[in-house]
């Protein structure tokens, strides 16, 4: 088992936050569930386009909170804070071997 940095995981919740949560994804559910293929693996949920907006998006955010982080400490500070107001009660990472 991983031991678990708190920084790191501060730093993940942050970064799925933003990259996710607040982006096309959170579009996709808000929607109605489909009342034929809810819940089952054998269909598919999205379409291409919509991956490929929902990777996009998130590497995009992904690589403005790194570039923050690097280049614009005090920006990243601030989104680190209204992160953690919305992400306090999430799961810490669950780290595998």
């Amino acid at each position: 088992m991983l031991p678990l940095d708190p920084s790191l995981a501060r730093d993940a919740k942050t970064i799925a936050l933003f990259a996710f949560r607040n982006g096309p994804l959170e579009h996709l559910h808000a929607g109605k569930l489909c009342p034929l293929c809810s819940g089952n693996a054998e269909y598919s949920h999205i379409t291409d386009a919509e991956m490929k907006l929902l990777m996009q998006t998130a590497v995009n955010e992904v690589y403005r909170l790194l570039w923050q982080r690097e280049n614009d400490p005090e920006s990243y500070a601030r989104r680190q804070a209204l992160a953690a107001r919305y992400t306090q009660h999430w799961d810490d990472p669950a780290l595998g071997s």
